[in-house]
């Protein structure tokens, strides 16, 4: 993974969300915290060009955000914080095969590539059922398959524990530690993030503090307290 930011910023009706920022991302895992509107959505909503920068430049193992957009889509997935919003068809199966649509495989290829992401999760029971249908783990799961079913080298999820209980929290933290992709998370579950390699802070629109988990968090709950 090789993320940079070159005094890249991000403004939304003149007001600057995310200030200049030069900064490098090779780690496995990454987690960025902050209070709310701090701007650490914005910051890793860049990182796909989902967000734009207004100023400065993005790049992802290469690919600039503005120039290769639809390259820098095909090497890093995002998953939103209400992943409900992301499975756009009702039957789940049908949903993770619509991210194959682009690269022409035929109906077997397809199946296939669909069938082991669901076994991937242990979501194959899931295949036929609607997304109401699933409860907060199920869905942060089957947004996973939907995402990485085109296998993009890195994935950023945005809050992935949010407002589940503690049966679907732990279902989908150990998903989460268990993934190969290098892995991007925004988070308030700090627990979740305590052994990632990386933790970044955010505060204000700029990034306040960066390095091990440990230290950052500490200064985190310093402010937050």
């Amino acid at each position: 993974m090789d993320i940079r930011f070159e005094q890249a910023e991000a403004r939304f009706e003149g007001r600057t969300v995310v200030h200049p920022l030069t900064l490098s991302l090779t780690e496995r895992r990454i987690g960025v915290i902050g209070l709310n509107g701090s701007g650490k959505t914005t910051f890793a909503r860049m990182i796909n060009g989902l967000v734009l920068p207004a100023a400065g430049r993005v790049t992802v193992n290469g690919f600039d955000t503005v120039k290769d957009g639809d390259k820098v889509r095909g090497q890093a997935g995002f998953i939103f914080q209400n992943p409900q919003n992301q499975i756009i068809l009702p039957i789940l199966k049908e949903d993770i095969a619509l991210g194959l649509k682009s690269r022409k495989l035929s109906k077997a290829e397809t199946e296939a590539a669909v069938g082991a992401m669901l076994a991937r999760f242990g979501i194959a029971h899931l295949g036929e059922r609607r997304a109401h249908e699933l409860s907060g783990g199920e869905l942060q799961l089957a947004a996973l398959a939907s995402v990485l079913v085109t296998h993009p080298g890195i994935l950023i999820m945005d809050e992935p524990t949010n407002q589940l209980d503690l049966k679907n929290h732990s279902l989908v933290e150990r998903t989460i530690h268990g993934l190969d992709e290098n892995i991007i998370v925004i988070s308030h579950d700090l627990g979740l993030i305590a052994d990632f390699d990386r933790v970044l802070f955010f505060h204000e629109g700029r990034l306040a503090h960066d390095g091990p988990p440990a230290e950052i968090i500490a200064r985190y709950r310093e402010l937050a307290a």
